[in-house]
């Protein structure tokens, strides 16, 4: 089976400051990483320890907004285009420097608007933003929240995100297929992985319900990663779950099911 994993750093390590997860994240044997929001640490300082601990960066995520009072992304929220455009160009320049990676478009919660207003300013938004991304080949990342931990979000389902994706037309515009999101709110893991394989820009996982290592789970991870491994799937595959304990006591899982890190 072959699957390469990426730590995710915005839930492993999390209590430790950014440049400290990345060394851990090496420790640990992952070749990969993926992180939230890390800009609270220059991008070159950043790319520095990536490159001095042989790592590839993944993805990061778009700034959320004003989390203080509720935001949770800005890409879906109408009138507030020049912000979303600012946290964009954050996120572009970021990318750009840690090697080109992918980015996390998050859009947030739905306005009191409503559904049809999200929808057409968030179009709008991710034309802009992946014709500024194509630019310099980087893939941005849409990614439906399920709605137990993220009620209200502007994308709960695959198929949503997958209308969403069509609708704005650019071939670097992907679905975030998160393996977790997908079981809680709508089951049928696999059946969609294959149904919505050739949308779907980065694959992550974790245990289900609790979000935990994939060893504690209600779905069969070894099944899923098999699928995975069976369509071709050439990326990594994002570790992002909250450990049960420290993170290291936890990484048994990787060798149980036959994977390496």
């Amino acid at each position: 089976m072959t699957i390469r994993l990426s730590a995710n750093l915005g839930f492993l390590w999390a209590e430790l400051p950014y440049l400290e997860r990345i060394e851990r994240a090496a420790a640990a044997g992952f070749k990969a990483i993926e992180m939230h929001w890390p800009y609270d640490v220059p991008a070159a300082e950043l790319a520095a320890a990536v490159k001095r601990h042989g790592l590839t960066v993944v993805g990061i995520n778009t700034p959320r907004g004003d989390v203080a009072k509720g935001d949770s992304g800005l890409a879906a929220q109408p009138g507030r285009e020049a912000e979303f455009w600012e946290a964009f160009s954050l996120s572009l320049s970021y990318a750009r420097v840690l090697g080109n990676c992918a980015i996390h478009v998050m859009g947030g919660a739905l306005p009191p608007a409503g559904f049809v207003a999200a929808r057409v300013v968030c179009r709008a938004n991710l034309v802009r933003a992946a014709a500024e991304a194509a630019k310099y080949g980087v893939t941005l990342l849409v990614e439906p929240l399920n709605e137990h931990d993220a009620p209200n979000n502007h994308l709960a389902t695959v198929e949503d995100g997958a209308s969403l994706v069509a609708s704005v037309g650019a071939p670097n515009l992907k679905i975030m297929f998160d393996c977790y999101h997908v079981a809680r709110q709508s089951g049928d893991v696999v059946r969609r992985l294959r149904r919505f394989y050739p949308l779907i820009g980065h694959i992550q996982f974790a245990g289900v319900p609790a979000r935990q290592e994939p060893d504690a789970s209600e779905i069969d991870y070894r099944f899923v990663f098999a699928a995975i491994s069976e369509l071709g799937w050439p990326g990594y595959v994002g570790a992002e779950y909250r450990p049960r304990a420290g993170v290291e006591e936890g990484l048994g899982w990787i060798e149980a099911f036959g994977l390496k890190a």
